[in-house]
């Protein structure tokens, strides 16, 4: 059977409880979530700080702080996310990578106009350094695509050398300013893809239920969690990351698939064995 990652990525930078009560903000809350989304069979922890008032940033010490927790306690694969300020400088939003390692980190390959209320600025020249410390520190990149321009900068990086093929590419589809959440969408960026690539996809709010399931039946991997979504089913606030995980999981069983395992998905897409402590 194929085997498909689920990534969990449990907080992100806009989400509070008042949205719903079971985000995870602190560094303890995010550790213990991520735990219980490894047991229901996430693979991949797509993680995100919050400050004490729970706004995003960018604090080294608490993704250490964060990571030391989870790291103590199971085995999950971790991937860093390098935009959860969008006041962050530079160097901010890399300077958690050497000293971390982990084994994945955020690529987001290109600007754009974010909420339609500010920007989300990812100039070339940080763009290229970026590139140059995950490459450094045997960081694999998760190249997330908003829309197809983010692709297609993305394989001028790789023709360039900053970034190496083949690709392991993350769909965000349904962010306002990007590329909206429906199926059309998703086969149209798939079928960009160079051969080879490993790819993912999620969709937000609404957009969830569909592309997951066009994600499972088209091949890719799926990440699912309150970074995205709060809502369970309409009306429902979800419980937990933790069931966002179980039914991805168990989507992928009735499509005769097999869910990834931590060292399943660090063979699939090539990642370095040494972050692991």
């Amino acid at each position: 059977m194929a085997k498909t990652i689920i990534t969990v990525a449990p907080t992100g930078a806009f989400p509070t409880k008042e949205h719903n009560p079971a985000v995870p903000l602190t560094p303890r809350e995010i550790a213990d979530d991520v735990y219980a989304c490894w047991q229901a069979g996430a693979a991949i922890a797509h993680l995100h700080m919050r400050d004490d008032e729970g706004r995003g940033c960018m604090d080294k010490h608490r993704f250490a702080e964060t990571v030391g927790l989870i790291r103590d306690r199971c085995d999950i694969a971790l991937n860093l996310t390098t935009s959860g300020d969008l006041a962050a400088t530079d160097e901010a939003r890399m300077e958690h990578l050497p000293l971390l390692q982990p084994e994945l980190a955020s690529y987001d390959a290109g600007s754009m106009n974010w909420m339609h209320k500010t920007l989300f600025v990812n100039h070339p020249a940080f763009l290229e350094r970026l590139g140059a410390v995950m490459a450094e520190n045997g960081i694999r990149p998760e190249i997330e695509v908003f829309d197809a321009g983010m692709l297609y900068n993305a394989l001028h990086y790789m023709k360039s050398g900053v970034l190496s093929a083949p690709g392991y590419f993350q769909f965000v589809l349904g962010a306002a300013g990007g590329t909206m959440a429906t199926v059309e969408n998703l086969v149209y960026l798939k079928s960009l893809l160079p051969p080879g690539s490993h790819w993912s996809a999620f969709g937000i709010g609404a957009g969830h239920l569909p592309i997951l399931y066009a994600t499972i039946a088209l091949g890719g991997h799926i990440r699912v969690g309150m970074e995205d979504n709060v809502l369970y089913a309409k009306g429902r606030l979800a419980k937990s990351n933790a069931e966002f995980v179980a039914r991805a999981a168990r989507l992928i069983g009735e499509a005769n698939n097999e869910v990834a395992t931590p060292a399943d998905a660090r063979t699939i897409l090539a990642l370095n064995t040494c972050a692991v402590r």
